[in-house]
C-alpha cells in the first residue's frame, strides 16, 4: 500500500471549497503523484481557452481533481486497484 497524508487510520479529506484550498490539498500530497503540477497546467490551459462567460471547463477540472483526492484518500482504493490488476493478470495468464 502506498503512503499518503491520510495514513493515520481514518480517512481525512482536506477542505476543498475553493480553488485555493484544492491547490493546497494537491500541494500537500493529497492527490496522486504529479497531480499538483497537472492541475496547475490544466487550469492555466482551461482559463486561457475559456470564454469569460462560460467557465464550465474550469468547473469540470475542479470536480475531476476533487474526485482524485477523494479516491486517493479512500482506504479501500489501493486494495481495489490491486484486486483489479490481479484479475486482469489472471485473465491474461501472466504472473507479473
Amino acid at each position: 500500500m502506498t503512503t499518503h497524508p491520510a495514513d493515520s487510520g481514518t480517512s481525512h479529506l482536506p477542505p476543498m471549497r475553493t480553488i485555493g484550498e484544492l491547490r493546497a490539498a494537491l500541494t500537500m500530497g493529497y492527490g496522486f503523484p504529479g497531480d499538483a503540477d497537472d492541475f496547475e497546467a490544466d487550469l492555466a490551459r482551461e482559463i486561457n481557452h475559456s470564454d469569460p462567460a462560460d467557465l464550465t471547463g474550469v468547473v469540470r477540472l475542479v470536480e475531476e481533481f476533487r474526485g482524485r483526492i477523494i479516491a486517493r484518500q479512500d482506504p479501500e482504493f489501493d486494495a481495489a486497484v490491486d484486486s483489479a490488476v490481479a484479475e486482469i493478470r489472471a485473465a491474461r495468464g501472466t504472473d507479473r
